[in-house]
């Protein structure tokens, strides 16, 4: 492991999931990967370092008052067990296959955000359909978060825009607080399974953490539109370039 490699992926991870709203663990991933990090490592080394740097982004938010209090408690009731049974099924599927699936969820979510209109509307269900969508949208986000080895918040920004239409602030500040949450479940798990780097961990959290107050900052100051745009071609050309480049 280069720690100067790590350190520059931390710094840019730690932005980026600042900015928009997200762990970094999906981004993280191929990255640490294409640095020559092994697979399995590679997938569950970032989580814990997840935690810290998602609470500093967090914390820019707090005053804002942003959080959307029925959709953090929904979401971590039911997103935290099946996070557990997420982590406990990658004993059966191969690291390189996690990273496979993580590139591809890469492009497919930024060709949603790049190309689709955002919606400023709050939550119009009625109260039955709400918790349906927020029972349906914890689960799939808590089982992929646990099987991919992520704190669910590059899945957690868009479904809440497209199935539970928060608009765009609250949906990045819910997302991280419910990521800090989904964070300790899994990393408890893959660190029971021996997935963990915890040298690769402290490195990362260390660069990783202040950058990520500094892309919060940076967010609540952007016009919404431009940073779901930006975060779909970031997310497009990235995914794309680590599916080709990065085996």
């Amino acid at each position: 492991m280069d720690p100067v490699a790590v350190v520059a992926v931390g710094l840019g991870v730690g932005f980026v999931s600042g900015l928009f709203g997200k762990g970094g663990s999906a981004i993280a991933t191929p990255l640490l990967h294409a640095i020559g990090v092994p697979a399995i490592v590679a997938v569950a080394s970032p989580l814990p370092a997840t935690f810290p740097s998602t609470l500093a982004a967090y914390s820019a938010y707090w005053s804002h008052h942003l959080v959307y209090g029925r959709v953090f408690r929904w979401t971590v009731a039911i997103g935290v067990p099946s996070t557990v049974l997420g982590a406990l099924a990658t004993r059966w599927i191969d690291g390189h296959a996690l990273v496979l699936a993580t590139d591809v969820i890469l492009i497919v979510l930024g060709i949603r955000f790049l190309f689709s209109t955002p919606s400023p509307a709050r939550m119009r269900s009625e109260p039955s359909r709400s918790r349906l969508r927020l029972s349906a949208v914890a689960l799939v986000v808590g089982f992929l978060s646990g099987l991919l080895a992520n704190s669910g918040g590059f899945l957690l920004v868009p479904l809440y825009l497209v199935v539970i239409r928060l608009p765009i602030k609250e949906a990045l500040a819910s997302s991280l607080a419910v990521a800090a949450v989904l964070a300790l479940p899994s990393t408890i798990t893959h660190a029971a399974l021996g997935h963990i780097d915890w040298g690769l961990v402290a490195v990362f959290a260390l660069a990783s953490t202040p950058l990520s107050y500094v892309g919060a900052r940076v967010a609540l100051r952007t016009d919404s539109s431009r940073l779901e745009r930006l975060y779909g071609l970031m997310l497009a050309v990235g995914g794309t370039f680590f599916l080709t480049f990065g085996r």
